[in-house]
């Protein structure tokens, strides 16, 4: 979770959203959270959403593909010269 901190914010600016949160029944944290998704996109495409559906619209094309599942070995930080 991020902070954010708002410097040189007019004491008008402060009442007028600590009134509205007020009015909405929210507390000012609550009703910045609420605005937040004001700024949101409405609907975010996932990549993997997207590949499928390309897939689906493909029809008739089916290609296999096996995960390796072989263990990964941990990267090592020792200095070679």
């Amino acid at each position: 979770m991020s902070v954010v901190t708002v410097r040189n914010l007019s004491e008008e600016t402060r009442r007028v959203h600590k009134s509205r949160a007020a009015r909405k029944h929210r507390r000012p944290e609550a009703e910045i959270r609420f605005l937040e998704n004001a700024v949101r996109p409405g609907h975010r495409v996932m990549l993997g959403t997207l590949l499928t559906a390309i897939g689906r619209e493909a029809e008739g094309v089916e290609i296999k593909i096996e995960r390796d599942q072989t263990a990964s070995v941990p990267m090592g930080f020792e200095w070679f010269y």
